[in-house]
């Protein structure tokens, strides 16, 4: 393998750390990773084991330069260098994004409609990142009046942003400024004040507070507060942006609550109290409010009411689910109710007029697999929609439809200047069975000139929690992996709801083994039926895909080529019983409450991957970290790596890459980005044996 394996890697010391649960002993050798100052981590042992792994990688990833630059290159000349969003319309102003020549961020402007030569720049993102080694804007919202503007930024990857506002008219930033919040803020009707999600110090979004512009944020009214560790709030705007939505759930309950924007302080009207197990959401437009609620089904069904019948007698059903068809989101427009769903899996959009009258009818799309969905459609009375539209083969593309001559009209199709010919490439979807029958679907993409049983190599794709379908999608990047013989297939694994809310539900708490054990089987069918070779399988997957990366090595090492696992979780039998961390009771109801529940904790200790992880040549392994990760805590990535490389009785790398100034999502910035994705391919060719490629 083309990997410098002269240097002896960084070797963690071992101070066993014990405790006992439900009569049994539980021994941590790396513990003492954990910073307990965390997310302000100082202690200067951690911090120095942590730096010589980033030597160790560079180290290891040293012969691999070459061929990184060389992948960097091809990725960069796939990205339009001015790209820009397509101009939409928002009351009296037009808003676009835009990259300038070699920008790393995008600057947002606007002009009012009909005069784009008047355009004037909301925010200079460029500008706004100088001097941090991260950046995201989280959020931009404009008060109804189009004079103040308020952002969301975070600085160094922790999720927790900072508001601050300009006057448009004046262009003067205003004193206004509120930190440790959520990044997206909502207006009043008046515009003299906005609502916002403020975060406990575990990272939990708890609280909603209002502010009114020119007053002190300490006196900012409590709207209101969640007070169960397990449940987090957001907000949002109603469709026809008469009510903030606040919702309250965790990842099987839910709660809303409307207020109307035009009495902010006034009292929340409560939809429906939480019920165990039953999630629902709304809108409001046409006169009505829509709930979708899986309380009859667990694919969800769609009722009509009116905010001042919000009894269960008045609710009148419109949509009815089945299991061939999973209702997902609503969007009430002035003329037209809009309902995102899948059948057989399939993504659709459904329309019909809020009376029915015309009948509805799902919009056609050109392919037989695809992705699909609403676009930005901020306005309230519209003849046309927004959609977004990909494809493994056909790169994201944006179009309007029109909702009356039933036409999809493309309004831009991503470009790619270095130049793509689709016809170049194939894509099938396949269905494999899982050992217990049932049929687990995959998306496969490759070269034309790729073919079954010639050995050539295979990357395979996971993630399989939380209800997060992985779509059908296209990525410019994964040509540099197919143009050199690589199949890239994505498992829709259970845990996800690629199929069916149901399909998540198979996948979660007790049921969690079949996520993994689909994801076997799918590598499984996929040798059997000649698109792999046994041991030629290089696998990817991050945060919960993590923790599939990690059940994927233990216990079915002998397929893969290589492993690579984002921010992995990991830890998740230590961190699901530690309640102080951050989000951990958020958690319980995805993996279970080992603390209280015997079965449970047996559960995730069957699986862990920290706790599972047994002597054995493992395959080449490429493990990365954000130090101010809120989600996945470093010490997850760090402790993993430590152990797999006490254990291992191979000798192809293990390495870790912890980003010192980054958190879940890894390094801000698309070219920054592609640094990543370059360096990913590159340790994948390599242990593929691809590196003169």
């Amino acid at each position: 393998m083309p990997f410098n394996l002269s240097e002896q890697p960084p070797r963690a010391a071992k101070h066993p750390s014990t405790q006992q649960v439900h009569g049994e002993t539980l021994i941590d050798d790396y513990a003492w990773l954990k910073d307990n100052a965390y997310p302000d981590v100082q202690d200067e042992t951690i911090l120095s084991y942590l730096k010589a792994e980033n030597r160790y990688f560079k180290a290891v990833m040293q012969p691999l330069d070459g061929l990184k630059k060389t992948l960097f290159n091809e990725l960069k000349g796939r990205i339009s260098d001015e790209d820009r969003s397509v101009p939409q319309r928002d009351g009296a102003f037009v808003y676009q994004w835009a990259f300038a020549p070699r920008a790393d961020y995008r600057h947002w402007t606007r002009w009012p409609e009909g005069k784009p030569d008047q355009a004037a720049v909301l925010v200079d993102e460029v500008a706004r990142a100088e001097g941090h080694e991260n950046y995201s804007l989280g959020g931009l919202s404009i008060s109804f009046d189009d004079q103040l503007m308020a952002i969301g930024e975070d600085f160094n990857g922790s999720e927790r942003y900072q508001i601050s506002l300009t006057n448009l008219v004046t262009g003067d930033a205003l004193e206004d400024t509120i930190s440790g919040v959520r990044g997206q803020v909502y207006w009043d009707a008046a515009s003299q004040g906005f609502f916002y999600v403020v975060l406990d110090e575990n990272h939990r979004p708890y609280q909603v507070r209002y502010h009114r512009i020119g007053t002190a944020v300490a006196d900012d009214p409590l709207i209101f507060a969640e007070q169960d560790p397990g449940f987090y709030v957001g907000i949002g705007m109603s469709q026809d942006r008469a009510y903030l939505i606040l919702s309250v759930g965790d990842h099987r309950t839910s709660e809303v609550r409307l207020i109307k924007l035009t009495d902010p302080l006034s009292e929340p009207t409560l939809i429906a109290e939480r019920r165990t197990g039953v999630d629902y959401s709304v809108d409001h437009g046409g006169g009505y409010l829509y709930i979708l609620i899986n309380d009859t089904h667990r694919n969800f069904r769609l009722v009509q009411t009116t905010v001042d019948a919000l009894d269960a007698a008045h609710w009148r059903e419109i949509e009815s689910p089945s299991e061939r068809r999973y209702l997902r989101g609503v969007s009430a427009f002035k003329h037209w109710l809009v309902v995102s769903e899948r059948r057989d899996g399939l993504d659709q959009i459904y329309i019909r007029a809020h009376d029915d009258t015309p009948a509805g009818h799902t919009i056609a799309f050109p392919e037989d697999s695809y992705s699909a969905g609403l676009a930005s459609n901020p306005e309230y009375d519209v003849a046309a929609l927004r959609l977004s539209y990909t494809s493994m083969i056909t790169p994201p593309t944006v179009f309007e439809y029109s909702i009356s001559g039933q036409a999809l009209r493309v309004l831009k199709v991503l470009p790619i200047p270095s130049g793509y010919d689709k016809t170049q490439y194939k894509t099938e979807r396949l269905m494999a069975p899982a050992r217990d029958g049932t049929l687990v679907p995959i998306s496969i993409v490759y070269h034309r000139d790729f073919n079954k049983h010639a050995g050539a190599p295979l990357h395979l794709y996971g993630y399989g929690a939380y209800g997060f379908g992985m779509s059908p999608s296209f990525s410019s990047a994964r040509l540099s992996l197919l143009d050199r013989g690589f199949a890239f297939a994505i498992a829709h694994i259970r845990g996800g709801d690629e199929l069916g809310y149901g399909w998540y539900h198979d996948g979660k708490l007790m049921k969690r083994w079949n996520t993994f054990s689909d994801f076997i089987d799918c590598a499984d069918f996929l040798i059997e039926a000649g698109y792999a070779t046994r041991g030629d399988i290089s696998i990817s997957g991050g945060s919960a895909g993590g923790t599939l990366m990690g059940v994927a090595l233990n216990v079915g090492q002998d397929r893969w080529k290589a492993v690579i696992a984002h921010v992995p979780f990991v830890d998740v039998l230590n961190t699901m019983l530690d309640e102080s961390l951050p989000l951990t009771p958020m958690e319980w109801p995805e993996w279970g409450n080992p603390i209280e529940d015997p079965a449970a904790f047996a559960l995730i200790k069957s699986y862990s991957p920290y706790e599972n992880t047994k002597a054995a040549a493992f395959p080449p392994l490429l493990i990365t970290g954000g130090l101010s990760d809120p989600r996945v805590t470093y010490w997850e990535p760090a402790k993993w790596t430590a152990k797999l490389r006490d254990v291992t009785t191979g000798d192809a790398p293990i390495v870790m890459k912890m980003e010192m100034s980054a958190g879940h999502q890894g390094k801000s910035g698309r070219y920054r980005a592609l640094e990543d994705t370059s360096e990913e391919y590159a340790f994948l060719l390599g242990a593929h044996g691809l590196d003169d490629a």
